[in-house]
């Protein structure tokens, strides 16, 4: 992961972050770290991101 960190402004209903601070809240992250991480297991699963050296965390009943 690349150490460079670049801000986006992002717009999504009420309703979706509500859910992703309840989601953010339960696996002790921010609702920034929560979005970034589910982003990257997406992108990682959807082959748009290359493997990092280390196994990327997942969630168990993940595939």
């Amino acid at each position: 992961m690349s150490a460079e960190k670049k801000a986006y402004p992002l717009r999504m209903s009420a309703s979706v972050l509500d859910a992703m601070q309840r989601w953010a809240d339960d696996e002790l992250r921010s609702v920034n770290a929560q979005i970034e991480f589910v982003l990257r297991q997406a992108l990682y699963k959807n082959g748009r991101l290359k493997a990092a050296k280390t196994k990327p965390v997942t969630d168990k009943d993940d595939d």
